[in-house]
This record gives C-alpha cells, sequence and structure tokens, in this order.
C-alpha cells in the first residue's frame, strides 16, 4: 500500500504553509501529496488566512518539488469550465514533469458555492455536469495534435478545439474518482478513472464499495485489476497514549471519537488498522493530516508506520 499526504488547506493555510508539507512529504519518502479543493472553512475556526486555489497551489508545488505526485482529492466540477480545467491540469503536469493526478467529483459543500458566488445545481444536475465533464477533459487530452475536438453536450459545448496544451503523460494524467454513491459514481469510475477512492469509511463498508466499482468494471467490459483502489482517512499517530491525545487535541477532536472515524492510536495500532484496509483491496492510502504545524507527525509516521505497510 503505498502512503499519501492529504491536507484541508481551506481550513487555514497559507501556500507557505503546503510548501513546507509538501516538503517533508517528499522528504519522507511519501508517495504523493495531495489537498482538497475548497474555498470555505468547515466546523470550528476561522479559515484564515483564507482558501487558496488548488491548482494554483499545485503549479507552484511542482517546480518545487521532483519526485512526489501532485492532485486533488477532489476537485469540484462546478468550480471551473471543464476546457479551462484540462488547460491548467496539462499545464502543470508539463510543470512537474509528469507527476499530476486530478481527483474530480460532483461537489457538496452548498455553503462554499454561496460565499462566492458559484452556482450550485441539485444532486442530479452536479453529477450530470460531472458526467461531461469526464468526457470532455480526457476527450481533449487525448486528441490527437494537429486535429480539433467538438463536443455538444447538454451543458457544455466545444467548436473546433485544438485541443492545446497537451499534459506530459501519455495519454493523460490519472483520473481519480470516488464516493459512496450506488449507481452513477461507480459506473463513471469504470469508464473514465484509473483509481477509485473510498473515503472514510470503515473497512468493511469500505469492501462493499470496491465491489461494487469492480462490479461496474465487468459490466462495461474492463479488467477490474486495471483500476486502483484506495481509501482516505483522518490520521492521528504519537509514539504512545500521551502523545495521541495531544495530537488529537491539537486538531480539536476526542481521541474517544475519532476511532471510528479516523485511523488514530499509536505506531503499531496504526499499522494494524491501514493493513485491514490493505486487506480489503486499497493499495493507496491517503493520509489526512490536520495540522500543518506539526512537521514532526510526518516524521514518526515516516519511521514508525511507512515500514509496517504491507
Amino acid at each position: 500500500m503505498l502512503l499519501r499526504i492529504f491536507i484541508e488547506p481551506q481550513q487555514g493555510a497559507s501556500y507557505d504553509d503546503q510548501l513546507a508539507v509538501a516538503r517533508k512529504t517528499e522528504e519522507c519518502g511519501f508517495d504523493a501529496f495531495f489537498r482538497s479543493d475548497h474555498f470555505l472553512a468547515m466546523g470550528d475556526g476561522d479559515g484564515l488566512p483564507g482558501p487558496t486555489d488548488s491548482w494554483i497551489t499545485l503549479a507552484g508545488l511542482a517546480r518545487e518539488t521532483s519526485r512526489i505526485k501532485l492532485g486533488t482529492l477532489v476537485s469540484s466540477a462546478t468550480f471551473r469550465n471543464p476546457g479551462v480545467l484540462a488547460i491548467s491540469v496539462a499545464q502543470v503536469d508539463q510543470m512537474s514533469g509528469g507527476r499530476v493526478e486530478l481527483g474530480l467529483g460532483a461537489g457538496w459543500y452548498e455553503a462554499e458555492h454561496a460565499a462566492y458566488g458559484i452556482d450550485f445545481p441539485d444532486t442530479p444536475g452536479r453529477f450530470d455536469r460531472l458526467t461531461e465533464q469526464l468526457e470532455l477533459i480526457t476527450g481533449l487530452w487525448t486528441t490527437p495534435a494537429g486535429e480539433q475536438y467538438n463536443f455538444d453536450g447538454k451543458h457544455y459545448r466545444l467548436t473546433d478545439s485544438p485541443a492545446l496544451p497537451k499534459p506530459l503523460q501519455d495519454p493523460h494524467p490519472p483520473i481519480i474518482v470516488g464516493g459512496a454513491g450506488k449507481k452513477r459514481t461507480p459506473a463513471l469510475a469504470a469508464q473514465y478513472a484509473a483509481e477509485f477512492n473510498a473515503g472514510f469509511k470503515t473497512a468493511e463498508d469500505t469492501k462493499v464499495l470496491f465491489d461494487r466499482v469492480q462490479e461496474a468494471c465487468r459490466a462495461i467490459g474492463r479488467d477490474p485489476q486495471t483500476l486502483a483502489l484506495s481509501t482516505a482517512h483522518t490520521v492521528v499517530v504519537g509514539k504512545d497514549d500521551a502523545q495521541v491525545k495531544a495530537r488529537a487535541a491539537a486538531i480539536n477532536r476526542n481521541p474517544e471519537d475519532l476511532q471510528t472515524t479516523a485511523i488514530i492510536g499509536t505506531p503499531t495500532q496504526v499499522v494494524d488498522r491501514l493493513n485491514q484496509y490493505a486487506e480489503a483491496g486499497s493499495t493507496r492510502q491517503y493520509l489526512q493530516i490536520l495540522d500543518l504545524t506539526d512537521l514532526d507527525h510526518l516524521d514518526l509516521i515516516a519511521s514508525t508506520v511507512l515500514p509496517g505497510i504491507s
């Protein structure tokens, strides 16, 4: 199982804060640095200094890192015109030397849309847009250079697009689709994604989601083994119980409350939990780190958890 660092900068983080975590991610030997794509803080906290655009941030990190993969978990289809998003991601892929992955979802947080004047269609409407965006973006990326791409959908229309620029990765950067939807989400993952993510679930519920998306692959004649399966959880690791409690307190969480919704404990306990998800089929675990000032946390995970993951 690959371990990837995943942060939520809308809760309060500057570009420099994110750069420090990304550099530590690379230094510690983790596989990737991912960030959420949100514009409004959730829960406690004022969100200062304010949101940072995910793809502008990743463009900067692309030039200031050299090895780790970079991506979003996930960008919302409501935020950006898909043609512009295809250009942005392709450019960041070039800037990174081919290390970008695009997580794309329907969007769900209505308050951030209201706060920044972004349209928020109903759930079917958001999934309709996501469906068209997945087809449109991959269509732009895979159109041969020198040819034009046209798209005539319900929500988007492209006419005689040169379909440029091209990403560095061939045929295009990996796309991640995730969620717990029973029909449309598995179908979209099976058709367009390189990876399916089941986030913040128990190992048992994760296995149900994995089985569902693998069945969707078989339904369209795709080998399920070609779809990577991943998980995501808030992670709190301490060398002993006292440090676990201190790190939980630093993110305003109660250790007892985190037992069912997060992966928390000493290194041995965390390794055991992560391996449960590996047994369920996960090959990539996104470790959601909420205290971006605690870089020692990443050092501890790298030295005590990373070596024990199967």
